[in-house]
């Protein structure tokens, strides 16, 4: 949610600070705006709508001159997305800029008293309120602008990654973080802040991530000065070396960054397992769960905290391990989860995952567990985000840069991940047969062959798109270990195509959904070749009994349901087990179809963001 992006050096700002919006444009936002400082004034534009819009107004509205500058794509909190609400905003003196991602909750009080001191307001957002806050701290105190922003930040209660600079001083930009990301890149004599890595790849590979309750002031002439917020303590930052290369944030030729992630799955996955799956040796190497294997094996459960998509491969996972490991699994939307008083003992482990390892509610809900005594081992894809450093242990998805809204290839390397966890678990603990153990190391081998045969079926799922375009309503059913790929399934279609759909297990069709099935209701059923397949097959023929329309994945080969179904959708023949690494295709695939021949935005649906950092 919103994007920070900031730049002070001896280049044009402009050109570097609107590049690095549209990099942001995937964490989701409804208005946009920049703020350059020429050496004699502030050139200020902002305006509701998509960062082209920006482009627009600034050509309208301002000169683009300036080696000092912020920018902002807002997604709203406080205040309905327009013009005046969107960011930069200014201190009532003119002197103070900033930029703001976040949650101010208590902006209310401060506004108040604010306005008991002079301040007026023009827009209805809580950092309004924060760069006055500082202004008026500054002012009061005779203090610097990086002291002011510590000081105010003591008496905010919320969220923030903050950017801001003095046109006093325009050799200096002030930042700071608590709870939504921050990176600082560091260049020769040029100093560039991001919400994440991207706007800034092509100038420098060396950048600092902000932990929690960090500040930083970035001084042109000298290095960067990192310090604790609540007690001013000097922090040795840790410079890292990016490994994000430009290639991998461009569409590479694809019309949209969904479509290029979900082809990309094939290559993600065998990234994934490289070096950890030895198929022939009859090993997994996973290096968190190596040293912590033990702890596993003695668990008496095993919570799976998440959120959206995650928490679908966290249900996936659920079947897996409790078929392998035979240890008690619960799985628990994070944000339910930190707002009930859970029962967690030292025997328990929590396993978290998230895509953006920024993910405000999964944060929360592992520092409770934490404070409960539990061992939390975290799976995210952001090399240094605040999940990989919060949890006691974990293991990194090797998915690249998904700057797709709708997760894809995220959720299939999450799966893979924690495929090789249930399995080593399961060897190690004994619950495991060798023969099943080596099986299934092989044929995990495989999906990145079986996801390249069923990208195959792509002209035809699209086919099948064009005939249900224009549908309502959707229903997605599923069995056993593909329930959550039906639930995967219809959150897609409603993300990005905005098709109300439902995902069931199929045998509770008949405990209320049977009741919405006509002749104007599209059924997608998966329904592969498995231990529930009769079953499957018996609720296929419910809905055509009732006129509904079947979409069926079906494993390759099939003819039973080949026969009852309308369309089919085909994957080829895997374990059980794997079967969601390869069901989940196809219907990844007709969602995005469905969306694009509605003219939908595919990469940036209304309303979403990548990373919700804020509750």
């Amino acid at each position: 949610m919103c994007g920070i992006v900031g730049y002070i050096g001896n280049k044009q700002a402009y050109p570097i600070i609107i590049n690095g919006l549209k990099r942001l444009e995937y964490r989701g936002y409804d208005s946009a705006g920049i703020a350059l400082f020429d050496g004699k004034k502030i050139q200020l534009s902002k305006t509701k709508g998509k960062v082209v819009d920006l482009e627009a107004r600034v050509a309208e509205e301002i000169e683009t001159k300036g080696s000092v500058g912020i920018g902002h794509t807002r997604w709203a909190t406080h205040g309905i997305p327009n013009d005046v609400n969107s960011h930069p905003h200014c201190s009532n003196s003119g002197d103070l800029v900033l930029i703001h991602n976040g949650i101010i909750e208590n902006y209310a009080s401060l506004k108040t008293e604010l306005i008991n001191r002079g301040y007026t307001f023009k827009s209805d957002t809580d950092t309004e309120v924060l760069v006055n806050l500082i202004e008026e701290i500054k002012k009061q105190e005779d203090v610097k602008l990086g002291k002011a922003v510590q000081i105010a930040l003591n008496q905010v209660v919320g969220a923030y990654a903050i950017a801001l600079f003095d046109i006093k001083k325009p050799n200096e930009l002030v930042v700071a973080k608590l709870g939504s990301p921050l990176a600082i890149g560091i260049g020769e004599d040029e100093f560039f802040v991001a919400s994440d890595a991207s706007p800034f790849i092509e100038f420098t590979k060396d950048a600092i991530y902000l932990e929690d309750e960090e500040m930083a002031i970035i001084r042109l002439g000298r290095e960067v000065r990192v310090r604790k917020i609540k007690n001013d303590k000097l922090v040795n930052a840790n410079i890292q070396k990016l490994k994000l290369n430009l290639e991998q944030i461009e569409k590479g030729g694809y019309d949209h960054f969904m479509l290029k992630e979900i082809y990309e799955q094939p290559t993600v996955i065998k990234d994934t397992y490289r070096g950890r799956l030895l198929a022939n040796k009859g090993i997994i190497k996973l290096g968190g769960l190596d040293d912590n294997i033990s702890r596993f094996t003695n668990a008496d459960r095993i919570i799976i905290i998440a959120c959206g998509t995650s928490w679908h491969a966290g249900l996936v996972a659920e079947y897996i391990f409790e078929e392998w490991t035979r240890i008690p699994v619960e799985v628990e939307y994070a944000s339910e989860f930190r707002y009930r008083n859970p029962i967690i003992t030292e025997k328990d482990i929590v396993i978290a995952i998230s895509q953006s390892g920024e993910t405000a509610d999964t944060l929360a809900a592992i520092k409770l567990a934490k404070q409960r005594g539990a061992f939390v081992y975290g799976i995210c894809n952001v090399v240094g985000s605040t999940i990989s450093r919060e949890t006691h242990s974990g293991s990194y998805t090797h998915a690249g840069p998904e700057i797709g809204v709708a997760s894809t290839k995220a959720f299939t390397t999450q799966i893979t991940v924690l495929t090789m966890m249930a399995l080593e678990i399961g060897r190690v603990k004994g619950a495991i047969a060798q023969s099943d153990y080596m099986l299934h190391l092989r044929e995990l081998e495989l999906i990145p062959g079986h996801v390249e045969a069923a990208l195959k079926s792509n002209e035809k799922i699209e086919e099948i798109a064009a005939v249900f375009k224009n549908a309502k309503n959707f229903l997605y059913l599923g069995r056993g270990v593909n329930f959550p790929v039906a639930l995967e399934g219809a959150l897609k279609l409603k993300e990005i195509s905005y098709i109300h759909a439902e995902g069931y297990p199929a045998a509770e069709m008949k405990h209320g959904p049977i009741a919405l099935i006509d002749d104007q209701m599209p059924v997608v059923v998966v329904a592969i070749n498995c231990n529930h397949y009769g079953k499957v097959v018996s609720n296929i023929e419910e809905i055509k009994a009732r006129s509904g329309k079947i979409i069926a994945v079906v494993t390759e080969g099939d003819t039973e349901v080949a026969a009852l179904a309308d369309y089919v959708m085909e994957v080829p023949d895997t374990p059980e087990t794997l079967t969601p690494l390869l069901t989940t295709i196809p219907l990844q695939l007709l969602s995005y179809h469905i969306a694009v021949m509605l003219d939908k935005n595919v990469d940036q649906p209304r309303n979403l963001a990548k990373s919700v950092t804020v509750e």
